[in-house]
């Protein structure tokens, strides 16, 4: 039974699609999650993310994808990090309310900031 779960797992684990569009305008990449993610999909989930991009502003849209677990949540947590890192502001939209509670129990807001020097080097602003 355990090996038809792992099975059935790694099968859906191929059901999740990660497209973006860069809109010149407001300097913004928007990637849109589609499909469910968990964790055998949390490494593609991660892949399919350029954390090296110079754009001001990512959106990252949740609203057709669902994370099951805590290591889809943590994908998600991490994506945002390394993405402030390099200096863009972040935001996630449409996750839904039961992912959501996954990440409330998982996530805690950390009050920081991170942004980009004249020099290049990032400098963490603690708030």
């Amino acid at each position: 039974m355990l090996l038809a779960a792992l099975f059935f797992a790694n099968k859906v684990g191929h059901y999740m699609l990660v497209t973006s569009e860069y809109d010149e305008t407001s300097d913004t990449r928007t990637y849109n999650v589609v499909g469910q993610v968990f964790f055998s999909s949390s490494e593609k989930f991660m892949e399919s993310f350029d954390f090296k991009e110079a754009t001001d502003n990512v959106v990252i849209d949740l609203s057709r994808a669902h994370f099951w677990d805590i290591t889809a949540v943590a994908a998600l947590d991490k994506a945002v990090v390394k993405f402030r890192r390099e200096g863009a502001e972040v935001e996630v939209i449409g996750l839904n309310e039961a992912s959501a509670t996954i990440r409330g129990s998982l996530w805690r807001p950390r009050q920081t900031r991170c942004r980009r020097t004249v020099d290049g080097p990032l400098k963490e602003l603690k708030l």
